[in-house]
């Protein structure tokens, strides 16, 4: 097959929105919901189409059709670095962070699978394989969860799928969490428990309970107080018991905040999602502020668009296994990443992301 080596115009770009019911009534520590959208992301360039998505409002569908599709059209299909500059520039007087930032996400994920996709490689071989796969770690549990959905879904990630560590939600009901945190640790033996608070504490209740969180042998808290509070996540590094760890970051946007939150010596581990924080260029970024501070990395969420970015990220922990992001993209996207004893690999058989978009099947979650 001819590989392209440069000078590909882009042409159309598409984005389209769908959203899909959960399958139960799902809640955190912070918010509730019943639905999840995913923004979907094409580019024609060369005889290829690039996709990338992100999980996000469809207000975002207007932002990528008319500026970010004007920005990027006057770059090559292989300037990625240049298309990514221009689209944050382009959102100068509307905000990096939030919306904007979700939509660059999108476009940039596009624009890699379609670069891998021109020169017929896995985007892995194009960003540097440092690994062959990548361990996931379930998570869900969330906050309206009876006991035994808690139970069954625990269970399930262990014995079908082999991972590693579960997490689960907590924060809705603090003086019920112990309970709840006592009920997973039954059901998943000597596997690694996380927890997630989604910023729903402030110091002192997060301190009281990691407390007890110690005795049930909770290895991470993730977000136990609001992640823009640097000063907090640092100051409970110091109070939590020696091996739990502190995360945050999945909120980040930008390499200033993650270099920001690095600074401030708050996390054990980084989160960084490349459906938030500038696509593949800005999860790269964030791997790579990581690596120099010498920290963890973990990539959040969305585990089949992270899977190449992730085998090649120094200092990658491991990906969360998300169960909303999961089952969306098995039913939506042929070349979904399956599980094998706790960790999930790319296919090298198959160019770019290995992703392709199931549209028949997507058509009834279509949003218009």
């Amino acid at each position: 097959m001819r590989a392209y080596t440069g000078g590909v115009p882009l042409g159309t770009v598409r984005a389209l929105a769908y959203t899909i019911p959960t399958d139960k009534p799902e809640a955190d520590g912070t918010i509730a919901w019943d639905s999840t959208t995913l923004v979907l992301v094409e580019i024609d360039a060369g005889g290829k189409t690039g996709l990338g998505y992100t999980y996000t409002s469809a207000s975002v569908l207007p932002l990528i059709e008319q500026l970010l599709t004007k920005t990027i059209q006057r770059f090559d299909a292989f300037d990625i670095p240049g298309a990514w500059l221009a689209m944050q520039r382009s959102v100068r007087n509307l905000g990096r962070e939030g919306l904007a930032a979700t939509a660059i996400s999108a476009v940039d994920c596009a624009l890699w699978d379609l670069k891998a996709k021109l020169l017929d490689v896995p985007l892995v071989q194009l960003l540097g394989r440092l690994r062959d796969v990548v361990p996931i770690y379930g998570s869900g549990g969330f906050t309206t969860y009876t006991d035994d959905d808690l139970r069954e879904q625990f269970s399930h990630w262990i014995a079908n799928e082999g991972c590693r560590w579960v997490k689960m939600k907590i924060g809705t009901d603090p003086a019920r969490d112990p309970h709840r945190v006592g009920v997973a640790r039954a059901a998943i033996g000597e596997r690694g428990l996380f927890v997630d608070a989604n910023g729903a504490l402030d110091i002192k209740q997060a301190a009281a309970l990691a407390a007890c969180f110690e005795e049930q042998k909770v290895a991470w808290f993730e977000e136990p107080v609001s992640s823009d509070d640097l000063e907090g996540l640092r100051r409970l590094r110091d109070l939590l018991p020696g091996d739990m760890e502190v995360a945050a970051g999945e909120y980040g946007y930008t390499a200033d905040y993650f270099r920001r939150m690095l600074d401030a010596g708050a996390v054990d581990v980084l989160q960084a999602d490349a459906t938030r924080c500038g696509g593949i260029t800005g999860f790269m970024q964030a791997a790579n502020l990581a690596d120099a501070h010498h920290v963890a990395l973990s990539a959040h969420c969305a585990p089949a668009l992270h899977l190449h970015a992730a085998c090649a990220a120094p200092r990658l922990r491991h990906q969360e296994w998300f169960h909303d992001h999961v089952r969306i993209e098995r039913m939506l996207f042929d070349g979904a990443p399956a599980p094998h004893d706790g960790v999930i690999a790319p296919d090298l058989s198959r160019p770019g992301c290995g992703l392709e978009f199931k549209h028949a099947d997507a058509q009834c979650y279509r949003v218009h």
